[in-house]
């Protein structure tokens, strides 16, 4: 047998070796991905969306602040790194042209239904769409915000109102109507503070007796809500009821946290690409 033939064996055998070696990878990554969606709450089983809200939710108003103006896009974000946390979307290999998060565009990886309406509408949406988009414009085009009157059906409409629906029917909310002197408007005060307050101290302690200092250590889920409750300007709800100097290492932290580079932190062994794309989107924005 001449060495070209042993050359060209080695290089068959070295190929299928390294397919082997991705689908394994691919494997062990959605099963991860499956044991952080599936841990996420040891007694009611929610979406980084659901979890936003409920943090921006005023216990017995049923409203969140007037005044914030972050939580429709810090919603959105929750949505992509929800999907790319269950396997459905990913972002584009990096390349010489495009390294940066912000350059590459979301993929498909896969459109099996996730059992969300707002997931799944997304995810037709994303399948949809050609050419790609990035992580950033993906968060404008599902907000509405976008000049393109082409593009203005991407917008999910009412998702405030949609996501509190899931949280009533999972016995966390309830729905009312209050008379604000010039319109009627539909409140859903917490009725399971239980639920909320187990929700508050996963993240207080994450920043204070769990704190390891390092986000790559940190659980994925846990790591992801403190990004978007603080681009959807919700952690100071997470924090009010600490106490002044718990409060402040809470808060300082925190900041430490989303002022990381995140083009630094997304290339680090076992990162979550998704969740510093988002964080660097919002930065920008």
């Amino acid at each position: 047998m001449t060495t070209l033939t042993h050359r060209a064996r080695r290089t068959e055998v070295g190929k299928n070796f390294e397919k082997k070696v991705e689908s394994e990878e691919d494997m062990n990554q959605d099963r991860n991905q499956d044991n952080e969606d599936t841990g996420d709450s040891k007694d009611i089983r929610l979406t980084l969306m659901e979890e936003v809200l409920l943090l921006g939710l005023k216990d017995k108003e049923g409203y969140t602040s007037f005044w914030n103006d972050c939580i429709s896009s810090g919603l959105r974000g929750g949505i992509l790194i929800e999907l790319a946390m269950r396997g459905r979307i990913y972002l584009e290999p990096p390349t010489m042209r495009k390294k940066r998060l912000l350059d590459r565009k979301v993929l498909l990886k896969s459109d099996s239904p996730t059992g969300d309406v707002l997931l799944d509408e997304t995810l037709k949406h994303i399948k949809a769409t050609e050419p790609t988009e990035t992580v950033q414009t993906w968060i404008e085009l599902l907000t509405g915000e976008t000049w393109n009157p082409f593009k203005l059906q991407y917008q999910l409409r009412n998702v405030r109102e949609r996501i509190a629906k899931n949280l009533v029917e999972k016995g966390i909310l309830t729905t009312e109507k209050q008379n604000f002197l010039l319109f009627d408007m539909t409140t859903h005060p917490v009725t399971n503070t239980t639920e909320k307050q187990r929700l508050v101290k996963k993240l207080q302690d994450s920043v204070l007796e769990r704190w390891v200092n390092d986000p790559q250590r940190m659980d994925k889920r846990t790591l992801a809500l403190l990004v978007l409750a603080h681009s959807s300007d919700v952690l100071e709800n997470v924090f009010s009821s600490l106490t002044d100097d718990k409060y402040d290492m809470a808060m300082n932290r925190a900041k430490d946290l989303v002022e990381l580079d995140p083009e630094v932190e997304g290339t680090k062994h076992s990162a979550t690409e998704m969740i510093w794309a988002v964080l660097a989107a919002f930065n920008k924005s």
